[in-house]
């Protein structure tokens, strides 16, 4: 497949006169011809992983190239006091269940105290409906196993990119803890926070570190393409230079020319 999609972008770079050489396709999977690519000082300017995280702390440890980090997506979502129900369960449905083994999928739920009682019943009841082609696994922190059924979750739980249809669930007192838990269990990726409240979604935007913050939105929407920036080259979960969806503008780097008539420093 990668060989056929090589020489479908070599014939459409030589009807346009461009050299089809820019584009080469590496055959040799191994680790070791990947780390001879992570080491290639000179005739590499840069990597980036698309693959699992294995990979991705592979290239951030041993690559002596420049190296983007990228993917590994823990997710939150985050349904507020004051959020409307009904738009937090369309939103946790299909942040989590449209395409559950991708980086933008939903891997975290938290729920405020106020509304936990009402919403994780809705929650539990169109998650995890066994009429469903894949129903999901919820995994509830112990206030929220004392509202539903469910799988107890442990620690890991919170730090685990599920790729599946597994939730974990967490019970919130407040905005704070939720942006607290956020810090310490998120990989940067896509955050997203649930209100009707203009005062706490600016709260949650601002104090959230990550490349995508979202209010009343689904985190599947973090992609080059839904953002408008055509083929996306990764999702940038560090701060230099790119952030977030990377399209070709994002791999760009500039230089100055500077013209005088004599000047001197």
């Amino acid at each position: 497949m990668h060989f056929q999609l090589s020489m479908h972008l070599k014939k459409g770079l030589h009807s346009c006169g461009i050299n089809e050489q820019v584009i080469n396709l590496i055959e040799d999977t191994s680790r070791k011809s990947a780390l001879d690519l992570m080491r290639a000082v000179g005739f590499i300017d840069l990597l980036i992983p698309r693959g699992g995280a294995g990979l991705i702390k592979a290239c951030v440890e041993q690559a002596l190239v420049p190296c983007i980090q990228t993917g590994t997506g823990i997710c939150h979502i985050y349904v507020d006091k004051d959020a409307d129900l009904s738009m937090a369960l369309r939103i946790v449905e299909n942040a989590k269940m449209s395409r559950p083994s991708v980086c933008n999928a939903a891997e975290v739920c938290l729920v405020h105290r106020d509304v936990a009682k009402n919403f994780l019943p809705m929650l539990q009841k169109s998650l995890c409906d066994p009429s469903r082609e894949h129903p999901a696994k919820l995994l509830l922190d112990k206030k929220a196993l004392s509202i539903i059924d469910g799988t107890p979750a442990d620690e890991n739980d919170f730090d685990t990119e599920f790729l599946d249809y597994i939730l974990a669930v967490h019970v919130v007192s407040d905005v704070n803890e939720a942006i607290s838990h956020i810090a310490s269990h998120s990989t940067h990726h896509s955050e997203s926070i649930i209100t009707q409240n203009e005062q706490t979604a600016a709260l949650f935007t601002t104090l959230v570190d990550s490349a995508a913050v979202y209010v009343n939105a689904s985190t599947r929407f973090t992609d080059g393409g839904e953002f408008g920036l055509g083929c996306e080259m990764g999702i940038s979960t560090q701060k230099l230079h790119a952030r977030g969806p990377m399209g070709l503008r994002e791999l760009t780097a500039y230089k100055y020319v500077i013209t005088g008539n004599g000047q001197t420093r």
